[in-house]
């Protein structure tokens, strides 16, 4: 574990972004962070789910991008089961893991294996959700989470005609009936994404001009345990009878992530929304995360206003450029040291941009991108 790196220098837009810091890696003077040969390494990549597309594509990306530098690669998904994951971890420290890229389905259950990972120093790179209550996470790749927020929010303005598309006021002047839907508590990022959300919403709401009808505006009532697509649809169900029973309607609705977006939709669909923005009684307008593939079909047949895309390839990127700076005893360039505080300590990130999309930028954003085809757009589903 003495030798430095032996392969060559990576691709231009990894190389741009990482940073030769001098000094011991953030995971101590053993483990990886001496420095090997990449054919030496081997990361462990552990994943919360694969019930989500948008999880799937992350861990095949982080593994292809490892291995096309010349590392070994432990992938492990743990079926949304906290338990899973915490034995998945532990086999791969036991197994000889030098580095550890964790996307945890719980921030806050994981301390026990952080603790035997730096006992062995083992760098821990957190992957998209930020790790809490432990001093033993020694970098973080991400989003810019409360901005995702912020743009989820302006979407569904954008799609109320209270603002238009280049963020300028719009014609419309409602009131409008919103309701408000939030990710899982155990996930530290649904509280940036709502928190971004009501810096949005919160002054139009004491205002007047938006009315959360069901008066549920606190993160608790909205939120949604594993971010369950049938879970939202069921709480959606619960609001249009107890809260709509009354002949009035539902203008929008905030949805943090595609897959919420589809339970509501079916719910608002039942209740004889739609089926679409332009019907005679037309779908609310739902906001969304993750451009997944049916939802950006729902987007482009009218039906899911917009959605949030996170570019998931950059991501893995950033994961690659982490890993391969610990393994070269250096430490990961962050672009952000205040924001992330995990509740022990503020850990180092590097944050990456999102895009909103609605159906007039499909093929500027996702198609002309490569994120997806024409044909996957057209069939709502990927090859």
């Amino acid at each position: 574990m003495s030798k430095r790196l032996g392969f060559a220098a990576l691709g231009a837009s990894m190389a741009l972004t990482l940073a030769a810091c001098g000094g011991e890696g953030a995971g101590g003077s053993g483990g990886a962070g001496g420095g090997a040969e990449a054919e030496e390494l081997t990361i462990g990549v552990s994943m919360p789910t694969q019930t989500s597309e948008r999880w799937i594509a992350d861990g095949e990306n982080v593994q292809q991008q490892l291995e096309d530098e010349g590392y070994t690669v432990s992938l492990q998904y743990a079926g949304d089961d906290i338990p899973t994951q915490s034995q998945q971890i532990d086999q791969m420290i036991t197994e000889g893991a030098d580095i550890l890229i964790i996307a945890a389905i719980d921030g806050t259950a994981l301390a026990g294996q952080l603790e035997n990972a730096a006992a062995n120093d083992i760098p821990v790179i957190s992957y998209d959700r930020l790790i809490r209550d432990s001093e033993n996470v020694d970098f973080y790749v991400t989003f810019d989470n409360f901005e995702v927020g912020v743009a989820q929010a302006n979407a569904l303005l954008t799609g109320l005609g209270l603002l238009n598309a280049d963020g300028s006021p719009g014609t419309a002047t409602g009131p409008f009936n919103i309701e408000l839907f939030a990710g899982s508590l155990d996930d530290n990022n649904a509280f940036f994404f709502f928190d971004g959300a009501m810096s949005v919403l919160k002054p139009l709401i004491d205002d007047g001009t938006l009315v959360v009808k069901s008066g549920q505006t606190d993160i608790e009532q909205a939120a949604t345990l594993r971010w369950q697509q049938e879970t939202a649809q069921q709480r959606m169900e619960t609001l249009l009878t107890s809260t709509y029973n009354d002949g009035s309607r539902v203008d929008g609705v905030l949805s943090p992530y595609d897959g919420l977006s589809r339970g509501i939709i079916t719910a608002l669909t039942a209740a004889g929304y739609g089926p679409n923005l332009d019907s005679p009684n037309p779908m609310p307008v739902v906001t969304g995360q993750d451009a997944e593939i049916a939802s950006v079909k729902l987007i482009a047949d009218g039906v899911q206003s917009s959605t949030i895309f996170k570019d998931t390839r950059l991501l893995a990127e950033q994961a690659v450029v982490a890993a391969t700076a610990f393994a070269e005893g250096n430490e990961p360039e962050a672009n952000d040291t205040e924001t992330y505080d995990n509740g022990v300590k503020v850990v180092p990130s590097y944050l990456l941009p999102v895009e909103t999309v609605y159906a007039d930028n499909i093929q500027s954003s996702l198609i002309d991108s490569e994120y997806w085809t024409e044909e996957e757009v057209a069939s709502g589903q990927a090859d």
